[in-house]
């Protein structure tokens, strides 16, 4: 596509006197004369594409205003600012000067959109720099990227992947291997060993030598968060018989922060319960116990489990779904209780609220697993994708059983992982047996997701073992317990975690 250059020009200087007795600036009021019309979404997300095709990441700080004022259009105008005195100043508790900073911002807003006569605030976060209103002129989009308080504008409902699936009725391209489904397997005797007092082990924890730590530990008196689709009210290993067999003390709770509307400002969330399978999944990978029923045990199989239901898929696809993840990171971060986050989803750009939220959590001592990406070759080219991308957490993929790396058929590498863990058969190609929808039932689950959920279990063990140390303390024995420390792979991180040195 042309660029096509708009002109801005100054209609005139307002002087505005601070508050807080700061000196006084002058704001302009500009205008964009010639204005295009909208690109469409085809248009947006090849733009989108071109970037992550090139290797590098999407920001919608990349974007020209008129890329981002066409992304608002198609996501009904919502749009989120981040503000704050500079990048590290997002949460609300640490800023000093955040109702000044956001009543600043509203009022430039109004002085541009004269003519809204809905409310233009649709949300105020409790707990981070951050508001989600409703804009119409591009001249209000670049009015706030040019002001000094605002970290990021962003289209806060543009849904990515509605609009890239557009033209292909026919084809799931945005399903994950490790996504929805409520199917259960009969597990091949390959591929599990069966424990006191009746559990399975799956294969792959062999691979890690997780049962031979458990010797040593079983993640007793450590919370683990899971940030997914929440979990199933029919399997009761997850629910009323949490402890049975030789799982016990421990306790699991339910949250529900995703709303089910097309309207953004409908707060009333549709529960705890999973109504994908894929949280059920990644909890059970974690913490199912160590039952007598015949089916697969958990990692850490005397660890707590918080569970949120923060998204409806694995596709952190529009407004809902991302302001969900986020709240539940704020959620967990404020939890005393919670020494571990595990999220197995994501999104291929980055998304402000939820980096906020991360980094709120993140900053309160959690330690944060994400998973590095699961998919068809409809988003392989991507790398690692957000927000496992990111500095504050921990990125895991899934590699074949094989004596080399070779990263599994859906998975996705790239030199922001940092473990790896073997979920994928040589010969069979199976992965992982977890826990099904259904009581009585197992299935098997793979990607980076079942990765990223063994990984959270094995930090468990290691805090279990060790429950005075640090979240830098519990990854840094990891990193020494893993095959390529002290050197990165350049695709798979530190590698293959040996559980059981981790845990001595």
């Amino acid at each position: 596509m042309t660029k096509k250059v708009f002109k801005i020009s100054v209609l005139a200087l307002l002087v505005f006197a601070s508050c807080s007795k700061e000196e006084d600036y002058k704001e302009e009021l500009i205008t964009i004369e010639n204005q295009q019309e909208p690109l469409t979404a085809r248009q947006i997300n090849d733009k989108i594409n071109s970037f992550n095709q090139n290797g590098k990441k999407f920001y919608w700080k990349e974007a020209s205003t008129h890329m981002l004022w066409s992304a608002v259009v198609k996501g009904d105008n919502l749009v989120t600012i981040g503000f704050g005195k500079n990048a590290n100043d997002f949460d609300r508790s640490q800023s000093n000067s955040a109702s000044q900073m956001q009543t600043e911002i509203l009022n430039l807003i109004k002085r541009y959109e004269t003519d809204q006569t809905e409310d233009i605030v649709i949300y105020e976060d409790p707990f981070l720099n951050l508001i989600d209103v409703r804009i119409t002129k591009q001249e209000t989009l670049e009015a706030l990227r040019r002001n000094r308080n605002v970290r990021y504008v962003e289209p806060a409902d543009y849904r990515y992947f509605t609009f890239e699936n557009q033209g292909n009725p026919g084809e799931n391209q945005i399903q994950s291997s490790s996504g929805c489904g409520y199917s259960s397997s009969t597990l091949s005797t390959a591929d599990f060993t069966t424990v006191s007092p009746n559990a399975r082990v799956p294969w792959a924890f062999y691979k890690h030598n997780i049962p031979a730590a458990w010797s040593l530990t079983s993640g007793g008196g450590i919370t683990i968060g899971v940030v997914d689709t929440g979990l199933s009210p029919q399997q009761s290993l997850m629910n009323g018989s949490f402890n049975t067999g030789q799982s016990s003390g421990r306790y699991v709770q339910k949250y529900g922060t995703y709303v089910d509307s097309i309207w953004p400002w409908s707060t009333t969330t549709d529960g705890v319960n999973d109504l994908c399978s894929h949280g059920t999944s990644m909890a059970s990978v974690a913490t199912a116990p160590r039952n007598n029923s015949g089916l697969p045990v958990g990692v850490a199989y005397n660890a707590n489990l918080v569970s949120y239901r923060a998204s409806s898929d694995v596709v952190l696809n529009g407004y809902h779904e991302q302001r969900g993840v986020q709240n539940a990171f704020t959620a967990l971060g404020n939890r005393s209780d919670v020494k571990i986050i595990s999220m197995s989803m994501g999104h291929i750009f980055s998304v402000g609220r939820i980096t906020d939220g991360v980094r709120y959590a993140n900053n309160r001592g959690k330690l944060i697993f994400c998973a590095g990406g699961t998919s068809t070759s409809f988003t392989n080219f991507v790398g690692v994708i957000f927000p496992a991308w990111i500095p504050e957490t921990v990125a895991v993929t899934g590699i074949k059983e094989a004596s080399t790396y070779q990263k599994c058929d859906v998975c996705h590498s790239g030199s922001e992982i940092d473990f790896t863990i073997m979920m994928q058969r040589a010969g069979s190609n199976n992965t992982v047996p977890v826990l099904s929808y259904y009581n009585n039932q197992a299935d098997y689950v793979g990607g980076s997701s079942v990765a990223t959920a063994t990984t959270a279990g094995i930090a468990a063990l290691v805090w279990a073992k060790n429950p005075s140390w640090t979240k830098d303390q519990v990854l840094t024995k990891m990193k020494q317990s893993s095959q390529f420390y002290p050197t990165k792979n350049s695709q798979f991180g530190h590698g293959i975690i040996n559980a059981l040195t981790a845990v001595q």
